[in-house]
C-alpha cells in the first residue's frame, strides 16, 4: 500500500485526546512516558509502538480499530436530531456517507452519522443485498471481502506493521494481519503491556517469541495462541526473517 494511504493515526488521537479535555501531559502521566513523545506521534514525527498505542488508546477510550483512517471533519460535533432519529442526514460535519449496493437500484444513497443508526442501516441493507454485497464508509470498504490492496496498513514503531482485515461497524474487534520484521518487537522499552480483550493469534510463517507473565513461549508457524490481554504480554521477533500471523482481539462487553 502506498505511504499516502497510512492513516494519520496521529491526527486522530489528537482528536480524541481535545475532545476528551486532556492536556498532552496528563494524558503522558497517565500512560508513564514523555510529553514530547506524546506530541511527536499526535504531529506524525514518531511513530507508536504496539503498548504505547494501546496504553493510549485504552486511557482514551477508543478502540484500536478506529484508529484505521483519518478523523472526520466536525467529529466532535453532536448529530442533528432529525438524522439521530432516522439514521439519515446531509452529508457534513460529523457525517460519513454510506453506499448501500441494496438500494443502489433505486438510485438511493443514504448520509449518516457513524452512530447506531449507521449500524442498522447496514444491516439492513447486507441482509437486502444478500451475502454478494458490499458496503463503503466514508470511502472505506468495510466487507463482506476485502482484497489485499484494499486493506488499510498501520506501520508503527519497533518493526510492527498492521493491516485491517475487515471490520463491522460497532463491534468492537480487531481482525488483522501483522508482520514483525526481523528484531521487532511489540514495546521498544522491552515492558509487557496489558488491555482489554481476549486475544486469539495463528502464526502463518515465521517465529515470535510471546511473553506472557512470567513464562516465555517459542511460536512457529502452525503454532496458535488465545488468553485474556489484560495478561501482561509482549511479543518479538528474534529470527532474522519475518513474522506473519492473523490476530484477532476480541473486546469485551458490559
Amino acid at each position: 500500500m502506498a505511504a499516502s494511504a497510512v492513516p494519520p493515526i496521529g491526527a486522530r488521537l489528537r482528536a480524541e485526546r481535545i475532545r476528551r479535555g486532556v492536556s498532552i501531559r496528563a494524558l503522558a502521566r497517565d500512560i508513564g512516558v514523555s510529553a514530547s513523545l506524546i506530541s511527536q506521534i499526535e504531529t506524525e514525527k514518531s511513530s507508536p509502538s504496539v503498548s504505547t498505542l494501546y496504553a493510549i488508546s485504552t486511557a482514551l477510550g477508543i478502540s484500536i480499530e478506529e484508529l484505521f483512517g483519518p478523523p472526520t471533519a466536525g467529529e466532535t460535533a453532536d448529530p442533528p436530531a432529525a438524522a439521530e432519529a432516522t439514521g439519515v442526514a446531509e452529508a457534513g460535519d460529523g457525517v460519513e456517507v454510506v453506499r448501500l449496493p441494496a438500494f443502489a437500484a433505486a438510485g438511493d444513497a443514504a448520509a449518516v452519522r457513524d452512530g447506531p443508526a449507521t449500524a442498522a442501516l447496514l444491516t439492513a441493507a447486507l441482509a437486502a443485498a444478500g451475502t454478494g454485497g458490499s458496503v463503503e464508509v466514508a470511502g472505506k470498504r468495510v466487507g463482506p471481502v476485502i482484497t489485499p490492496d484494499e486493506r488499510e496498513v498501520l506501520t508503527l514503531d519497533s518493526g510492527v506493521t498492521w493491516e485491517l482485515l475487515g471490520r463491522m461497524p460497532h463491534k468492537h474487534v480487531e481482525f488483522l494481519l501483522i508482520t514483525y520484521q526481523p528484531g521487532g518487537t511489540s514495546s521498544s522499552s522491552g515492558l509487557l503491556m496489558r488491555h482489554s480483550g481476549i486475544e486469539f493469534g495463528f502464526v502463518i510463517s515465521g517465529e515470535l517469541t510471546l511473553s506472557l507473565g512470567f513464562e516465555t513461549h517459542k511460536l512457529r508457524a502452525g503454532d496458535a495462541v488465545s488468553f485474556d490481554s489484560s495478561n501482561p504480554h509482549a511479543y518479538r521477533n528474534e529470527s532474522t526473517e519475518p513474522a506473519v500471523g492473523v490476530w484477532f482481539v476480541l473486546e469485551r462487553w458490559a
